[in-house]
């Protein structure tokens, strides 16, 4: 079982920035992919960037590209999520998750959200 706790959520003016972390634990911990999606009110969850766990390789929204930068320290098990240049739409709950096997479509664990308002 994996669990993650995502931490790095709070109060933040428009063009501000956030770092968010998100540290998983669970035995023979080998995803591969950890990402980072949003919930925002009313809205549905949309994908926001994803970090393969052993390629490194990154993917991101296009509202997000070149503001957002996700990395990850394997030793650690935690992957970030530099925000720069924060938008009031950018206001959701931050979800870390993990597609545990290449052939998962979905991921299959998720923490339990990080808070992130950006005021205008």
């Amino acid at each position: 079982q994996v669990q993650l706790v995502e931490s790095g959520g709070g109060l933040v003016q428009a063009g501000g920035s956030l770092r968010l972390s998100c540290a998983a634990s669970g035995r023979s911990f080998n995803p591969y992919t950890m990402g980072w999606l949003r919930q925002a009110p009313g809205k549905e969850r949309e994908f926001v960037a994803s970090i393969t766990w052993s390629g490194g390789i990154k993917y991101y929204a296009d509202s997000v590209k070149g503001r957002f930068t996700i990395s990850s320290d394997n030793a650690k098990n935690t992957v970030y999520l530099q925000m720069n240049s924060l938008k009031p739409e950018d206001t959701a709950v931050y979800y870390c998750a993990i597609r545990s096997k290449s052939t998962n479509p979905e991921y299959d664990y998720w923490g339990q959200g990080t808070q992130v308002n950006v005021s205008s």
